[in-house]
């Protein structure tokens, strides 16, 4: 038998372990080469594996184990043919077997799902965000109606048909009348009432998380600085040239680019905010390679733009929306969560009118962007109303004295309140 060996590829240099989250193709099913074979998680990301050989898979480590870099996780065996194998349902323990390979049925987990129409195949692309939940859920994708661009099917059209789907079973069939005349007393309690609680495994990414927040926490002397920042200036030139700007570039305008080049020329001012503590050592970054938090549905992951000071407004937007896109998607790499110097958080989209952003270790600064709210301020010898931002600045202490980080978050404001300083580079 002709086998080929399925091993944890290496996915980044300091990683040397990850956990085994879910085999995308059941002990026993049809694999074919290229196709997502397993999912396996990391500290920085989660990353779908292909298949390295056609054949039947013969799985022989359990998902959620934590696997070295390197090691075996099961084997394909290539000399099997698709018509005498057997069709596996790992979760339900049932299996099917196909009379011959026009008979197999579609799988619902494959990166391209087939369906029939009229006696002809019609390919059906799914991203890795849609075949998760497919494969999770056992759906048919051709039995989805598809509304996205070119008729893919989108996350939402999945999760709509799973919310109807859901919605049919749960409802409760129509009563006869012997037992509606029955007592209410000896009506029992379903069995398939909720359980008081839950359990479920953490991912591994949300466990990383979790150590690097108690790790910053525990390591650094983080400390807050607070200001706020009057929006009116930038609110009126994106109202102005946000039109034009999307014609021209193809993207919107949104607020975190005028904040990604205000931390630039904030950083250049006040190098300590932009460097790391390394033992003894005072690293100072001379790029800036700047993060902005991303809220997923595996936790918060840090894509990095790198060389920030040399992209433009339209070019900062671009990668933002590129790795806003690769996280809901799951998608993103390894390699763009590295190698930071800097973060920028928005829990304004969600509302946050005030918070205290934890390090992202090892960087020694971290910007918290928050709710747009008008509120009364003084302007001369006048209260007047106006669209104001609370500004948090969570440093180091070790390496960032009180007066740097006050300086850094007013150069913050002083740029943001005037966002014409900024394309003038004065």
């Amino acid at each position: 038998m002709a086998t080929v060996s399925i091993k944890v590829p290496g996915v980044g240099e300091s990683i040397t372990e990850g956990i085994l989250a879910r085999w995308l193709k059941a002990d026993g099913a049809l694999v074919k080469a290229g196709e997502p074979l397993f999912e396996l998680e990391t500290d920085k990301a989660s990353n779908v594996v292909p298949a390295p050989s056609s054949g039947v898979l013969r799985v022989k480590i359990a998902e959620g184990t934590t696997v070295a870099i390197g090691a075996e996780i099961g084997v394909i065996d290539s000399s099997a043919t698709a018509g005498a194998q057997a069709q596996v349902d790992g979760s339900a323990g049932s299996s099917a077997v196909a009379a011959s390979a026009g008979s197999t049925p579609p799988r619902a987990d494959s990166a391209v799902a087939a369906s029939v129409n009229g006696g002809e195949a019609k390919e059906i692309h799914l991203s890795p965000a849609v075949r998760r939940i497919v494969a999770e859920e056992r759906l048919d994708p051709a039995a989805i109606t598809a509304t996205g661009p070119g008729g893919r099917l989108t996350k939402g059209d999945v999760l709509e048909h799973v919310s109807a789907s859901s919605a049919a079973i749960a409802s409760p069939p129509r009563e006869s009348a012997v037992a509606s005349a029955q007592p209410a007393a000896t009506i029992k309690p379903s069995a398939t009432a909720v359980p008081r609680e839950t359990r479920k495994r953490m991912s591994g990414i949300r466990q990383k998380i979790a150590q690097r927040l108690v790790e910053a926490q525990r390591t650094a002397a983080i400390l807050t600085t607070f200001n706020e920042a009057d929006m009116s200036a930038i609110m009126d030139l994106r109202n102005k040239y946000k039109e034009t700007f999307k014609n021209k570039h193809s993207i919107g305008l949104g607020f975190m680019s005028f904040f990604v080049k205000a931390a630039v020329e904030a950083l250049r001012e006040f190098p300590a905010v932009n460097a790391r503590v390394e033992g003894s050592d005072i690293v100072y970054h001379n790029v800036f390679d700047v993060g902005v938090a991303v809220s997923t549905e595996r936790g918060l992951m840090v894509p990095v733009i790198r060389d920030a000071d040399k992209l433009s407004f339209a070019g900062i937007e671009k990668a933002i929306a590129a790795y806003a896109a690769k996280a809901r998607e799951g998608t993103i790499s390894v390699a763009d969560l590295q190698g930071g110097t800097f973060t920028i958080t928005n829990g304004g989209v969600f509302g946050s009118l005030l918070s205290t952003p934890i390090l992202n270790p090892p960087q020694s600064g971290i910007l918290g962007m928050h709710a747009i709210q008008n509120r009364p301020v003084a302007r001369g010898d006048q209260v007047v109303v106006r669209p104001m931002m609370y500004l948090a600045l969570s440093y180091d202490h070790r390496i960032v004295d009180g007066r740097e980080a006050v300086s850094f978050l007013v150069k913050i404001k002083e740029k943001v309140e005037s966002p014409e300083r900024l394309m003038l580079d004065v």
